[in-house]
């Protein structure tokens, strides 16, 4: 009587060895499944850390002094999806294969809600990973430092009397003091810099650029250099009044631009340097950046500008300083010619053909320059 009752009791034999159980009643912890599980996180981890090693091998060369900072950014990005796809992927994987219900089982799962362990886990992993990008980013961001300031105006013709450019074609009455039709025919006779460009609206301008090593001294600041931005063609205008369809800049040697649109929304975009910039109208926009590798390296238009867009190309040449001074020299010695347009070759077809289909905007004039863009070279990146 005595045993049957202290069978009845529950006071039996104890789990069996290996049950998971602690002996007190409640589950123990499964070495097996804690192996496996840091198993799985160290092998996401050095996937992730491979990854990130690949990322420069897939990208432009690095052209430019902010290039090595967007490309650690966007490993950091890449890493992190990586581990988290990787860690997805396992549980999704392992429930497939051993969590799957019988083949004719209907029934619906159990109805668990109010694990408030795991609704505070799923909350604040992404609001860690979210805020680690950010600082990141925010960081990457205040070391470039290329934006400047910008100044409202008017129009085109504003913008360009602003800079202190003279002769565009496509918008008249943009001629500097002075100036006068058979003089732009000619070519653009250099200018004060002061005179062409008031820094005193852009606080943002420095006349050179500090050395980063303090026995080194600075480096003097190229420009400002105005980038003017039309449907569909790029006209790059130097001091000294080169007129260039391509840009071509010193190697290690600051630069600063001055943006402008002639007419709607463009995108500067150099992928070698990681650097893209909204060219906005009615805005004349500060900009800076330190080209690091000598090349031909290619600036397309980022944004949709209309119907031939994709044509708004021109080539960065990235030199010497005694390259860049001899090329300078050259153009200024250049007569002003039109400079090869693919949009307008595509424009003229199309009337060619009856300006037949859907309707476009007919491009503006090519730009004319001392220096054409050279379509036959051959570019990276």
């Amino acid at each position: 009587m005595s045993t049957s009752g202290s069978t009845a009791s529950g006071s039996g034999p104890g789990p069996a060895p290996g049950s998971g159980a602690t002996g007190r009643g409640g589950p123990g912890i499964d070495r097996g499944a804690v192996l496996l599980v840091t198993l799985g996180v160290g092998l996401a981890l050095l996937a992730s850390r491979w990854l990130m090693a690949q990322v420069p091998r897939w990208l432009p060369p690095q052209a430019s002094t902010a290039a090595p900072l967007v490309d650690d950014l966007f490993a950091l990005e890449a890493g992190i999806g990586c581990f988290l796809l990787l860690g997805c992927t396992a549980v999704i994987a392992w429930t497939l294969l051993f969590d799957r219900a019988d083949k004719y089982d209907r029934d619906d799962g159990e109805p668990i809600e109010g694990n408030l362990k795991l609704e505070i886990i799923w909350t604040v992993i992404p609001l860690v990973v979210v805020l680690l990008i950010a600082a990141q980013a925010i960081r990457v961001n205040g070391q470039l430092a290329n934006l400047g300031g910008k100044v409202r105006v008017a129009g085109a013709a504003e913008a360009l009397q602003l800079v202190g450019v003279d002769g565009v074609e496509g918008v008249p009455g943009v001629l500097a003091a002075g100036g006068s039709p058979e003089a732009d025919a000619v070519g653009s006779a250099p200018a004060p810099p002061n005179a062409l460009f008031p820094n005193a609206l852009f606080p943002a301008a420095a006349a050179t650029a500090a050395a980063t090593d303090p026995g080194v001294a600075p480096v003097t600041e190229l420009g400002p250099v105005v980038v003017i931005a039309r449907q569909w063609s790029w006209e790059f205008v130097y001091p000294d009044g080169v007129r260039s369809a391509e840009l071509h800049l010193p190697v290690n040697r600051p630069v600063r631009f001055r943006l402008v649109s002639l007419d709607v929304l463009h995108g500067l975009s150099i992928p070698a340097f990681r650097l893209r910039q909204d060219v906005v109208p009615g805005s004349v926009i500060d900009y800076r950046l330190t080209p690091s590798r000598e090349g031909r390296y290619r600036l397309r238009d980022s944004l949709f500008s209309g119907a031939y867009f994709a044509s708004n190309q021109t080539d960065v040449v990235v030199e010497s300083p005694e390259a860049f001074e001899q090329w300078r020299q050259a153009a200024r010695r250049s007569p002003l010619v039109p400079s090869p347009n693919a949009a307008a070759e595509l424009w003229s077809q199309r009337q060619e053909r009856g300006n037949r289909g859907w309707a476009t905007v007919p491009p503006g004039p090519p730009p004319l320059v001392n220096v054409p863009l050279d379509l036959n070279a051959a570019h990276e990146g």
